[in-house]
């Protein structure tokens, strides 16, 4: 934040954006053509998938970027004994930058979450043959504030290959995301098998029950890109901030700075030395 003075006559002002030289750029004006109806859908089941929002050469080249990260198989179940995952990805591929930006997920996030929401996570997954279900769970689930409530994170999970009921396609129970802190699921409950094909996402709210499914198949694959989101009052998954270095941040777009934490929630939420982050940008 600038070193500047600022008047404070009220304390409503406090909330306001007092920065000087580095303003929030919490606007991510993203096009909400298809908003209403989408965020309808998330209010009634907690997911919407959106089909054919990256085309077969976009997905064959995260594909290529992506596969050379994956490392070993999960060391426990929820990980996944035949699952292969690469974490950090903005640290070593510049490929999966517009899945994280893409103006359909971020009008729905402007919509759900506060200004300067902030990315928590973002990995590929590969659900390798043979793989058990993953048990199911809720991403909001490592916030202790009680259910039902209003979801305090979103994620992305896009197809770069098919999604089938066979080879691990992402189950969810629909509604269950209205669910209360009382309620698990049981057998008994609706479990959908997100079926689509290698180009769309599915988007749902952290409060939804969900889990990777199992892959029945001796011989394919099923890769995926997830991008998750929180309010930017809470801590998000990933350190961003210490695992992404100031040179790669520096060829970034404004919105994902942003959402890495090179913003502030105003007033001075994610401040640096009592400065605004970005100015740690300037440091070369």
């Amino acid at each position: 934040m600038s070193r500047n003075t600022f008047r404070v006559d009220k304390v409503e002002d406090l909330y306001a954006d007092i920065a000087g030289t580095y303003r929030s750029t919490a606007t991510a004006a993203a096009p909400g053509v298809h908003v209403d109806s989408d965020v309808a859908q998330l209010e009634r089941d907690g997911y919407v998938v959106i089909d054919g929002l990256l085309s077969p050469q976009q997905c064959q080249d995260i594909a290529a970027a992506v596969d050379p990260l994956l490392g070993p198989v999960g060391r426990n179940a929820f990980e996944g004994l035949h699952t292969q995952r690469a974490y950090s990805l903005l640290t070593k591929t510049r490929a999966c930058d517009g899945i994280v930006e893409h103006p359909r997920v971020l009008a729905l996030l402007d919509r759900l979450l506060m200004p300067n929401y902030l990315l928590s996570q973002l990995q590929a997954i590969r659900i390798g043959p043979e793989e058990s279900r993953q048990f199911l769970h809720f991403d909001d689930g490592m916030y202790p504030v009680p259910r039902p409530r209003p979801a305090l994170s979103a994620a992305t999970i896009w197809a770069i290959t098919d999604f089938t009921a066979d080879n691990g396609a992402t189950v969810v129970i629909p509604g269950s995301h209205r669910w209360a802190d009382n309620r698990k699921p049981t057998d008994d409950d609706e479990h959908v098998s997100v079926v689509m094909p290698a180009g769309s996402v599915v988007f749902f709210v952290g409060t939804l029950w969900h889990g990777g499914g199992a892959n029945h198949t001796a011989d394919q694959s099923r890769l995926a890109v997830t991008a998750q989101y929180c309010e930017p009052w809470l801590r998000p998954q990933e350190a961003f901030t210490l695992s992404t270095p100031p040179e790669t941040v520096r060829t970034l777009s404004e919105n994902i700075r942003r959402m890495l934490g090179y913003s502030i929630h105003p007033p001075f939420m994610g401040m640096v030395d009592g400065m605004h982050p970005k100015r740690i940008l300037e440091i070369r």
